[in-house]
């Protein structure tokens, strides 16, 4: 039995105008004993959105919070939001990643920084191509005929010339076998790419990728609360017995869509390998905050932090504020282990 502990709400909005509208979906990273959070803050007037920056103290409280935004909408491919970061550290570079939103197209972008103040942006590395093309390509590997039924869901929602909707991606904080690992995620599941350099990833990188989907799926929905859908939540943490990964679980109820946290632990040589998975949430909408918001009944999780054996999870809380829960690691991982089907 996992017990968690409910720290309440961290982070709200403010009267500053980039983030009066919202705060959600925090990436968080721990250096030299500092717990730096970067939070996506929603503009209350034209729903734009940009990364807004504080810290954490021990307590778990917000502090040293900027009165700026430290990434924002420069580019047209992300002129409507750069949206919910995921900050990785790796030889030597913190990796950035965040989903650029032009209005209708969800690409991934990223940007890179010697010391999390300063950053460069790099632009796209998703596949550009059309849902259409996509789906040809899915046809031709073996992936279960859910992966289609997102094809006409995007294209009714924003119309036939949409591009393959890719969100929540980030790198593990370790090479794997040499290479880059990028977590993202083609609906409905999650799936792992790997390449030595981020140049490679141009369409053509895409379109064989894809032709082999099949084989790079790390978890796709198994469970009644994961019906819809799900997707990557914080970056992976490595422990002796696996990768712990966070992720969010989308279910589809009578109410409407719920959105769950969950967490499954993954071979650290080779991710597409389940060691085990929850088969109910870590947690999910319970709280006022969580119930009632700009989206209701969304728990998020997209930030990890381990402070003495115990995780803290930083997730959106109805796309509103933004919240955390408390757990103990070592009880999470035994939960884990005995979750093997």
């Amino acid at each position: 039995m996992i017990q968690i502990k409910d720290e309440g709400i961290i982070l709200e909005a403010t009267n500053l105008p980039f983030e009066s509208g919202a705060v959600l979906n925090p990436t968080c990273i721990e250096v030299d004993g500092i717990t730096h959070m970067f939070y996506r803050a929603v503009r209350k007037e034209d729903s734009v959105s940009s990364i807004g920056y504080c810290q954490i103290d021990e307590k778990g409280k917000a502090i040293n919070r900027l009165d700026h935004p430290v990434l924002f909408p420069e580019h047209d491919f992300e002129k409507k939001g750069v949206e919910d970061p995921r900050v990785v550290f790796l030889d030597g570079i913190y990796y950035f990643f965040y989903t650029a939103f032009d209005g209708k197209n969800a690409v991934i972008a990223y940007a890179t920084s010697n010391d999390l103040k300063t950053f460069k942006k790099q632009g796209i590395i998703s596949a550009q191509f059309t849902y259409d093309e996509a789906e040809d390509l899915f046809r031709q590997s073996k992936v279960r005929e859910r992966y289609q039924f997102f094809e006409s869901v995007l294209k009714d929602r924003a119309g036939k010339d949409v591009l393959l909707w890719e969100k929540d991606a980030f790198i593990f904080p370790k090479k794997i076998n040499g290479k880059f690992a990028l977590i993202h995620r083609v609906l409905p599941g999650i799936q792992i790419s790997y390449f030595d350099s981020f140049s490679e990833l141009n369409d053509d990188y895409w379109r064989k990728y894809f032709l082999e989907l099949d084989k790079y799926i790390i978890l796709d929905p198994k469970y009644e609360f994961e019906s819809r859908n799900i997707g990557g939540g914080a970056v992976p943490i490595e422990t002796e017995e696996g990768w712990l990964l966070i992720y969010h679980a989308v279910e589809d109820s009578k109410y409407g869509k719920i959105y769950h946290a969950s967490a499954a632990l993954l071979d650290r040589d080779d991710p597409t390998k389940e060691i085990g998975r929850l088969r109910m949430p870590l947690f999910s909408p319970k709280e006022k905050w969580e119930k009632l918001g700009d989206v209701n009944n969304v728990v998020f999780p997209t930030g990890c932090v381990i402070r003495d054996d115990q995780l803290f999870v930083y997730y959106g809380a109805g796309d509103k504020v933004i919240a955390a829960k408390s757990m103990s690691l070592e009880n999470l991982l035994s939960e884990l282990k005995n979750n093997i089907d």
